[in-house]
């Protein structure tokens, strides 16, 4: 336990291991959809599912270590919602393209966007959106993120003339999705530690017994990566959606990502100054950002005064 102090700040960050841990299986449960939802999504494009659950249980293992270890900030990262919906659904179904040339697309715009982090581009652009418009933009990911949830557990279903009708709520993944709803609410509003963990896994145990589900087992050899890992298409290369690779992928990642840690940060005092996330990119307000992120009773981020040491990451004329 002292290791974990040392290494992560914990003591004078005002948070301890317990907390940090409740609050880490919290984020992994509300994030661990993402490693179902995205193999059915790019699996309707025709890329094979096993190996795109694999690509992305990667991603999400390395981009987290990344942000934990090295960068000591409390944020998980993995494959985000609405940039596989635009691959799957318009660049390949909607444009004809193949998917192994939308890959490498995707790889070659992945490319640019580092750069374009790297020499502070991103930042400028990022910074000159108003503030009300990340919000915005916050707002609308948390509702489509909603409405797959919706989807998911058959309260809403696709309808020809309204698109969206009520589904059959006497199914009983719907009842166990309002009950367990319900159940997050109720141990919210009483402040009970962990209300989050807590439904999710009291739905999970009754979905055993009412839902179907079925154990089978605990650990498994995962699947090969070799269907997809070769797979980027030269055809991205050959000026086939140059349109895609310079204009609609990137501009999809420099939206995306910055309503996404703009929603984190208004939940975490000390991280927005003025409505910019600048401790994002400075490395003097590392061991400081814990401290505004450090999980509160329901498993979420809490508000927590900045500490003093936190002065250095305001830019030049903001208040403290």
């Amino acid at each position: 336990m002292s290791f974990l102090n040392n290494y992560f700040k914990l003591r004078e960050s005002g948070t301890d291991v317990r907390t940090e841990v409740l609050a880490g299986l919290t984020t992994f449960l509300t994030m661990a959809y993402i490693i179902f939802v995205n193999p059915s999504i790019l699996g309707d494009a025709g890329v094979p599912k096993d190996a795109v659950f694999v690509a992305t249980c990667l991603a999400a293992a390395i981009g987290s270590m990344m942000m934990g270890l090295y960068a000591n900030y409390p944020i998980a990262t993995a494959p985000g919602m609405g940039l596989n919906a635009y691959f799957a659904y318009t660049v390949v179904l909607g444009m004809g393209i193949p998917w192994q040339t939308a890959l490498g697309a995707v790889f070659i715009s992945g490319c640019l966007f580092i750069l374009v982090s790297v020499f502070g581009l991103r930042a400028m652009i990022v910074n000159g959106i108003p503030h009300s418009l990340r919000t915005a933009i916050t707002a609308g990911i948390g509702l489509f993120l909603g409405l797959i949830a919706l989807k998911g557990a058959g309260i809403v279903v696709a309808n020809p003339a309204t698109m969206v009708t009520a589904g059959d709520l006497h199914a009983a993944p719907a009842i166990m999705a309002i009950l367990g709803f319900l159940l997050i609410v109720t141990l919210d509003r009483l402040r009970v530690r962990g209300a989050i963990l807590i439904g999710m896994l009291a739905v999970t145990a009754a979905s055993f017994f009412f839902g179907g589900n079925t154990f089978k087992g605990i650990v498994s050899a995962p699947p090969s990566l070799a269907p997809t890992l070769p797979s980027l298409s030269q055809g991205a290369y050959r000026g086939r959606i140059l349109n895609v690779v310079f204009g609609i992928l990137p501009e999809l990642k420099l939206f995306d990502a910055p309503a996404t840690h703009d929603g984190r940060g208004q939940g975490a005092a000390g991280l927005l100054v003025e409505g910019k996330m600048d401790a994002l990119n400075r490395r003097d307000c590392w061991p400081n950002k814990r401290r505004h992120l450090v999980a509160g009773r329901d498993g979420h981020v809490e508000h927590q005064a900045p500490s003093s040491k936190s002065a250095a990451c305001r830019p030049a004329g903001a208040r403290p």
